[in-house]
């Protein structure tokens, strides 16, 4: 019995570096770093689409975790129950991306809308005689005010590069739309081949956009009841735990192990049913031309 505390020592100590050799095989065959790569394109692209290129994506983590750590600390003084804390701290911190979204959902529509009148002065300005590459960048002056960033990109590409293509391909960069992957085809094609169907092939691509866009704005219309309705049943319970909370029965109830597990599943169940109703109630995106 006496030798059996200086042998265990050297045999834990051996599981130790045994267990700590696996794990670390297990990291150098599983590498994270393009997981994480892709996260982080992931934020940068909803950076971009909220209009907010000049933010990055550290800085955007840090506003997330800021505001979570202070929700969290702020549900924690008022209700004095952990869990509810947890939860307040996570739909904060959840705050900065479900406003970026918000915020790009708003452009894109913005820029949905701007689409045929851009599509008509550029049809405008191609019958009056101007050159193809001067039409396009002249739709950063006269052009609908969400697109005209994009074509003064367009403009300063075609002036450095002097090559109407690749300054083209990075304005559909640039635009991410499925209508300017249309545009950008249709000036291809009339640069290469040339043609004098092009006032009249943007012309009726104007019209299809307007048919569909009508269309789309009908049924957002008819559908966003459900969005609605899916954000009321989602927050309706959690403030009747809030103000819950501020009673101390409750406090107590909550603040246990089994109180805390029921704060959890709940928050489970609400955010996979406001999820489910909100793809359901979300239309499909129109397919692009190019990736």
């Amino acid at each position: 019995m006496t030798g059996s505390g200086p042998l265990a020592l050297p045999g834990a100590f051996v599981g130790l570096l045994t267990a700590s050799g696996a794990l670390l095989m297990m990291l150098a065959v599983t590498d994270r770093r393009p997981a994480f790569r892709s996260r982080r394109h992931r934020l940068r692209r909803l950076l971009d689409a909220a209009g907010s290129p000049g933010t990055s994506v550290a800085t955007l983590t840090a506003t997330s975790a800021g505001l979570g750590l202070g929700g969290a600390a702020a549900m924690l003084l008022v209700t004095a129950v952990p869990a509810v804390a947890l939860l307040a701290g996570v739909a904060a911190g959840a705050l900065p991306f479900a406003v970026l979204a918000r915020r790009a959902e708003r452009r894109r529509r913005a820029s949905a809308a701007a689409w045929p009148e851009a599509i008509d002065s550029l049809v405008s300005a191609v019958r009056a005689g101007l050159p193809l590459p001067e039409a396009v960048a002249d739709l950063s002056r006269r052009g609908p005010e969400p697109l005209r960033p994009a074509f003064a990109g367009f403009e300063a590409d075609y002036r450095a590069l002097g090559a109407f293509g690749p300054a083209l391909d990075a304005l559909a960069l640039r635009l991410a739309d499925p209508v300017a992957d249309r545009v950008v085809a249709c000036l291809h094609v009339a640069r290469e081949v040339g043609g004098t169907d092009l006032g009249r092939v943007l012309a009726s691509l104007a019209a299809l956009v307007r048919d569909d866009g009508r269309t789309r704005r009908e049924i957002e219309a008819r559908q966003s009841w459900t969005v609605s309705a899916a954000r009321v049943a989602v927050a309706a319970p959690w403030l009747t735990l809030a103000l819950l909370c501020l009673r101390p029965e409750a406090v107590r109830a909550y603040s246990s192990p089994e109180g805390a597990v029921l704060l959890v599943g709940a928050a489970a169940v609400s955010l996979v049913a406001y999820a489910l109703m909100t793809r359901i109630a979300r239309l499909p995106p129109e397919p692009r031309l190019r990736p």
